[in-house]
């Protein structure tokens, strides 16, 4: 009896090992792939020009996965080393918080949650696993603690100040990378408003009322109901707009974005997304969206993953960009990969060149060029970051 319980538990131990040294990798492998790994080939013109931009991207989920944001990896999308490789300058940094199983761009139900078992797998501290807000605390700490260890390589913005500050530091040393805190989904406050402060405090300075399914605050894009802002929706972005907190509508249903900008007092983005008129789905925007978004001076992060671009490549990229920029405006067009968000992307940020290419050979000049690969996204946060 005592051998028999003796194996069981040396079995227990060896499957415990393998569940949360191996299982969360094989994980993040698997729902982070690439069309191609590197290296990646682009043009001497390309890649010259593609060093001399500043680029910002809108949309990276890396604090979901079990890895060093410092350390470079052969999984996923991205890492501060290949980030600076591809020489990104600033990289919005979300927070997932809940993702249901069985998701999809037809109709996601709130009933179940992944990051649950995500969160158990990778060893989060158990404050996770019961309370959205921590999950999203834990992750601004991740960043917090990784730009403490970077030796100054990696610099975590609240502040207009510090962006000036970096964007000047960086002229000097060229492989700084600036990030932003975001949160997909204010499901992420766990009912109570007053989280909100909380979450400011930690960082957060972009937020998302939903995410991939309708919530207290109001409907999703891929949800069941789809259904506008909601009493309590409406309180958390008016407070929002008080703190001074970007909103972004990249999941919100057609008529969330219509209610939020209708009272809008500052630009939105939409972080991630593509365009019904290239990609006909229910998570992509309309041209009506597409203008008023315009008109209110936010910026639409166009995606690089195959299920909003009908495709699966970076001339598909730069064919979405095409029609937003001739809906929207060349003003208002800037980069959301959804890097690490378990999607298929064409390259992991390394390749960031190929994009520069690809809008090369779409006919963009340089300067449309610079400006959709990061400097309308410098000129939002100019206008809407806490001024310090």
């Amino acid at each position: 009896m005592k051998r028999a319980l003796l194996i069981l538990a040396i079995v227990l131990v060896v499957a415990a090992i393998a569940f949360f040294g191996f299982a969360p990798g094989y994980v993040d492998r698997d729902m982070n792939p690439v069309g191609k790994p590197p290296p990646y080939e682009a043009s001497e013109v390309a890649r010259d020009f593609h060093q001399s931009l500043f680029v910002a991207d809108l949309h990276d989920d890396l604090l979901l996965w079990k890895r060093d944001p410092l350390k470079r990896y052969d999984r996923g999308h991205t890492d501060v080393p290949r980030l600076v490789e591809g020489n990104v300058g600033l990289q919005v940094f979300s927070a997932v918080t809940k993702s249901p199983w069985g998701q999809n761009y037809e109709l996601t139900e709130d009933g179940s949650d992944s990051v649950t078992l995500l969160a158990v797998g990778q060893a989060w501290p158990v404050r996770t696993w019961t309370s959205q807000k921590e999950r999203a605390l834990y992750q601004a700490e991740k960043l917090h603690a990784a730009a403490e260890r970077s030796a100054g390589m990696l610099v975590v913005l609240r502040t207009r100040a510090d962006l000036e500050q970096f964007l000047a530091q960086r002229e000097t040393e060229p492989d700084l990378l600036a990030g932003l805190l975001a949160i997909e989904g204010l499901h992420a406050l766990d009912r109570e408003i007053d989280n909100l402060d909380v979450l400011y405090e930690a960082g957060y300075r972009m937020m998302a009322p939903t995410h991939l399914f309708d919530n207290e605050l109001g409907g999703s894009n891929t949800g069941v109901e789809r259904g506008g802002l909601t009493a309590f929706g409406r309180r958390v972005v008016r407070r929002m707009e008080e703190l001074g907190i970007i909103v972004d509508l990249a999941h919100a249903s057609d008529q969330v974005v219509e209610d939020v900008l209708d009272g809008a007092t500052r630009p939105v983005v939409v972080s991630h997304t593509g365009v019904q008129a290239t990609c006909e789905t229910k998570r992509n925007l309309n041209d009506h969206l597409l203008r008023r978004i315009a008109e209110n001076g936010g910026v639409i992060g166009v995606g690089f993953w195959d299920t909003v671009l009908c495709g699966d490549s970076p001339a598909d990229i730069a064919r979405a960009m095409r029609h937003t920029v001739a809906v929207a405006g060349i003003d208002h067009v800037g980069l959301g990969s959804d890097f690490d968000g378990t999607v298929r992307v064409p390259f992991d940020a390394t390749g960031l060149a190929q994009l520069t290419e690809a809008l090369l050979k779409e006919g963009f000049t340089e300067m449309e060029i610079r400006q959709i690969m990061g400097e309308n996204v410098l000129r939002l946060l100019r206008a809407t970051l806490p001024a310090g």
